[in-house]
């Protein structure tokens, strides 16, 4: 567990001694010391790995550079050595981005490929109990079934392909995850809650294409109006606000709250259009909501969750 204490502001309350203020910023000056010692190595790391992938510009380049940042942060881990910690985190993390990128550029970004990264992904991420890596595990799955963004200037993209498969998928893959959490160690715990928020975000944006569009599920031949996503976003929303607020899961409450704004604007100027009188409504409404989640937020309790979904 990690605290952050204000040193000089509790000596000078009398909360504690001369002798355990120096004996604390000792411990602190020792820790931060050792901190950038492992960042400067790892950005030296770094940049050796970007030389010669700028050298030999290739997949081939990068899958071998990334590996072998990989296995050195997992060496690391796996030799105990707590002193380099933050080094071996740096290295799993970019080698991890490095090998996935080689891997999707060898394979044309074959489903298979991504599949395979999601894989990886997941586990470097559990051996480096890194969050990130999860979490991108959990993004790699959903490109594996067509998922992407996209940039033009001043333009950003977000593509779903199958939104019906993305929302029975992950919602499955939200589900597991939780209840999987609920059985962790603490530390654990918290990358499987980082992969259940995750694919929580999947599903909104599934519902949030469909609504707009629809879908046909070419296996079952079957097609899925845009009202349907409409209506099934709204309840599941509900629903998922009801459950939250009954479990204090502050953190998803606000998430449903967030996406029921998207929700309600979405369909809104899909429908109404930017005319004057809806843009002056949904702006009341805008008003009206940021200040309902701003009491929600300032009401006892609402601090930092340490393990809430």
């Amino acid at each position: 567990m990690i605290v952050t204490l204000d040193l000089t502001k509790l000596l000078k309350d009398g909360r504690i001694t001369q002798q355990e203020h120096d004996r604390l910023l000792a411990l602190g000056t020792t820790a931060t010391g050792s901190l950038v010692f492992n960042i400067f190595i790892a950005f030296g790391v770094i940049a050796v790995a970007a030389g010669v992938i700028a050298l030999v510009p290739n997949a081939a380049t990068g899958i071998v550079i990334g590996g072998s940042l990989v296995a050195g942060g997992l060496a690391i881990y796996a030799a105990g050595l707590k002193q380099w910690e933050v080094l071996a985190n740096i290295c799993v993390l970019v080698g991890a981005l490095v090998l996935g990128g080689g891997i999707v550029v060898l394979s044309d970004a074959s489903a298979a490929a991504f599949l395979l990264i999601a894989v990886g992904f997941a586990a470097a991420g559990t051996v480096a109990r890194s969050g990130l890596l999860v979490s991108l595990a959990v993004l790699a799955l959903s490109s594996a079934i067509g998922a992407r963004t996209g940039y033009e200037h001043a333009t950003y993209f977000l593509g779903i392909e199958e939104p019906a498969i993305t929302i029975v998928l992950f919602s499955a893959a939200a589900l597991a995850t939780f209840l999987l959490s609920r059985s962790l160690a603490a530390s654990y715990e918290r990358l499987a809650i980082i992969a259940s928020r995750t694919s929580i975000f999947l599903v909104n944006f599934g519902f949030w294409i469909g609504s707009l569009w629809g879908d046909h599920v070419e296996q079952l031949q079957l097609a899925i109006p845009d009202v349907a996503f409409s209506i099934g976003w709204a309840m599941g929303l509900i629903g998922l606000a009801v459950w939250a607020a009954i479990q204090a899961r502050r953190w998803v409450v606000n998430l449903t709250a967030v996406f029921g704004a998207i929700h309600f604007y979405t369909q809104w100027f899909e429908h109404l259009g930017a005319q004057p009188i809806s843009i002056l409504v949904g702006g009341i409404v805008a008003l009206a909501f940021a200040l309902g989640l701003r009491h929600l937020n300032r009401k006892p309790g609402a601090g930092p969750q340490t393990t809430a979904t």
